[in-house]
């Protein structure tokens, strides 16, 4: 018989061993840094709508390593560097997460990592963030972005406008990395091939009139206006201003002011004509899988900036699986490993196939839905550029800018 001493010894020894073993997470955290709110309102949800996606195809598919559920946590940094730097610090420092997707505006990306991303050997991919400032960062191979940067946006939309005869613009942007950056972009290439940028001006979000900015573009006798700002912000409130002056036959914005908040917002036959260029999505069968699973939730795969989320958040899932556990060392190296060639090709969705060629020690490569992710040494990919004109109240693709 068992005495009460020996009943006791035995549960101090049991208690021990429970101390001893380490807890096996039955989550894997996922951090959103996601621009919910402020000027990029009008399309955000839709980004993390899609990265959501990707974490449901996963569950649905096994999980994480043995079985695990990948669950995201969203910390919104409001598309300001003073929202993202303690939005960023929640999911480093409190949630412990494991990577960040996000954040989506550029000084929202650099204000995230220098705070806490980079401190925390956390890696993040943005979807979105083109300013070539991004490119900049000390980052110790941590930043990563499956979006094309600025530095080809505003050239492919620089030569889109010489061919088509327009050789005098106004441009206006938005004063902060996004704006500033793909501005220059535009006018150092618009300069370089024969066209005058009559006069570039700042703006700030969040005033309720412009017409001292509109005024300068007016008084430098540009017809064209390309506005690089947000719809929901201050680039949006210019173009309403711009068209009730009346002073301007051509509007043109970049991927800020792209949306369908854009026409709906707006009576269409004032944007008559407009002309948008954003990053091109690819063509194909990895395009054709997302769509696929998009359109099974209710998602479209064509809205902005989609499949860069749904590829980015899918892309750290199968560098976290890389890996081989829950913890940050290591993601960077395996997310260049499972992102570019060589390797068997991995199309959205196709987790469990990329789970087994994984446990197998098979070498993969995702190809995504937003095009050839191919991470350069600075954690950027190239890519391809389309142009957008809207006409009878519909924004229209007319392909890519050759």
């Amino acid at each position: 018989m068992i005495n009460f001493k020996q009943t006791l010894a035995l549960a101090v020894a049991t208690s021990a061993l429970v101390i001893a073993a380490p807890a096996i997470a039955q989550e894997v955290k996922l951090g959103f840094l996601a621009d919910v709110t402020g000027p990029i309102a009008g399309f955000a949800p839709g980004m993390v709508d899609a990265g959501n996606l990707a974490i449901t195809n996963i569950n649905d598919q096994g999980g994480m390593f043995d079985g695990q559920d990948l669950v995201s946590v969203i910390a919104d940094s409001a598309c300001d560097g003073g929202a993202a730097g303690p939005a960023a610090d929640r999911l480093v420092n409190t949630e412990q997460v494991v990577a960040i997707f996000g954040a989506y505006c550029s000084g929202a990306t650099i204000a995230g990592a220098n705070g806490s991303a980079i401190p925390g050997n956390v890696v993040m991919i943005s979807p979105a963030s083109t300013a070539p400032a991004v490119a900049e960062l000390d980052d110790n191979d941590l930043v990563f972005r499956d979006v094309v940067p600025d530095s080809i946006q505003g050239v492919k939309a620089a030569e889109l406008l010489l061919a088509q005869g327009i050789t005098e613009v106004g441009v206006t942007f938005v004063n902060n990395d996004y704006g500033s950056g793909l501005a220059g972009a535009f006018s150092d290439a618009f300069a370089a091939g024969g066209g005058t940028v009559a006069v570039s001006v700042a703006h700030e979000d969040g005033k309720a009139d412009y017409r001292p900015e509109i005024g300068q573009v007016e008084a430098s006798g540009a017809t064209t206006l390309v506005i690089y700002g947000y719809e929901n912000a201050g680039g949006g409130a210019i173009l309403n201003q711009a068209i009730e002056a009346g002073s301007f036959s051509q509007f043109v914005g970049g991927d800020g002011m792209a949306g369908d908040a854009l026409v709906a917002a707006r009576d269409s036959a004032s944007l008559e004509g407009m002309i948008l260029t954003q990053a091109a999505a690819a063509a194909g069968p990895s395009f054709d899988a997302l769509n696929a699973l998009t359109s099974a939730a209710g998602q479209d795969a064509n809205g902005t900036y989609v499949t860069n989320s749904y590829d980015a958040v899918f892309l750290l899932a199968l560098a976290i699986e890389k890996s081989g556990s829950a913890d940050r060392e290591g993601v960077s190296a395996a997310l260049r490993e499972v992102a570019n060639a060589p390797g068997e090709t991995i199309l959205p969705g196709e987790w469990s196939k990329a789970k087994e060629l994984i446990a197998a020690g098979t070498d993969i490569n995702y190809e995504g839905a937003s095009g050839t992710i191919e991470f350069d040494d600075v954690g950027d990919v190239a890519g391809a550029i389309n142009y957008f004109v809207i006409e009878g109240g519909a924004v229209v693709n007319k392909g890519l800018i050759e």
